[in-house]
């Protein structure tokens, strides 16, 4: 078991182009992209709160300047917003001490994470993609944590689907389960063809690693040198290989904002779980729905 001082640390993978969005993508970063008045990234960034964590890096590019911004405080805004305290809480800047640096070249996930080991020095840090959005009622890092205090290994957060076509994920190979939904696990495919699957386990958007990471990514960095990306998945089947890497099966209901009809989805389902919205908007979803046929041609 690992000492529960053990200070754990959060990175949010950032750089990518989000070319399944454009063209809004071409300026505005998909990771701003809003679920109503609320960017993607705020709920990463409010789950690694949550969770403990209260040190962040942001992987980002050159052209997401905007995401620093955000994440800054708004000087000119707060003196108009001074006597409106509840907007004045809205654009307040998260309780984190946030970082950022940049991908210069796009060499994949597995490039993007060996940025982070001077940030993290020597401590766990739990890695976030913030197209998977996940709510419950334990914050989903956490229970990575959790997870990670008991065993002292890399953990992958997975779901279990076993009636969906899972060939479009990383699926997990599993050794045996040790504890309530943990599994050991031999490695990770990326999407294996259909009825080729190890598992119906797959792997979504959240990871802890551990500084042994490093080393590993260093070697493959070495093998992929001039071969163009290489992905989180080789590292992970490479800490696998020597039983360093366990899967949980968490609690929660995850969401995919990376393309635009998990998006479109995701807004809907939130938007019907806000009490400021839901009445009016279930009710304006009923009487569109009656009238589909005749109205969708508005916008043909």
């Amino acid at each position: 078991m690992v000492s529960k001082k053990h200070k754990i640390k959060g990175v949010i993978l950032a750089a990518g182009y989000g070319t399944r969005f454009l063209p809004a993508s071409k300026t505005l970063p998909k990771e701003l992209f809003p679920l109503i008045d609320k960017p993607v990234i705020d709920f990463i960034v409010s789950e690694f709160i949550a969770s403990g964590i209260t040190d962040i890096l942001v992987i980002t590019s050159r052209r997401k300047k905007v995401l620093e911004d955000y994440l800054d405080r708004e000087m000119e805004l707060e003196k108009i917003l001074a006597n409106d305290p509840v907007k004045l809480r809205k654009i307040k800047p998260p309780s984190a001490n946030i970082h950022f640096v940049r991908q210069r070249e796009m060499k994949g996930t597995g490039d993007a994470l060996g940025l982070c080991e001077s940030f993290t020095n020597g401590d766990p840090f739990v890695v976030a993609f913030p197209d998977d959005l996940v709510f419950g009622p334990v914050p989903l890092s956490k229970q990575l944590i959790e997870v990670y205090l008991d065993c002292g290994k890399n953990v992958l957060a997975v779901q279990n689907m076993p009636e969906e076509d899972v060939s479009r994920y990383g699926v997990v190979k599993c050794i045996e389960q040790t504890g309530d939904n943990v599994y050991r696990i031999s490695g990770m495919i990326e999407k294996p063809p259909k009825g080729t699957e190890p598992s119906k386990l797959v792997s979504l958007g959240r990871y802890l690693f551990t500084s042994e990471v490093f080393p590993a990514l260093k070697e493959l960095q070495r093998k992929h040198s001039g071969q163009g990306e290489f992905y989180q998945t080789d590292v992970i089947n490479e800490l696998a290989s020597i039983d360093r890497v366990v899967a949980l099966d968490f609690e929660g209901v995850r969401y995919d904002t990376g393309e635009p009809m998990g998006y479109l989805k995701t807004i809907v389902d939130y938007a019907l779980s806000d009490r400021r919205l839901n009445e009016e908007f279930l009710k304006f979803l009923r009487t569109k729905l009656s009238f589909h046929d005749q109205q969708i041609e508005v916008f043909s």
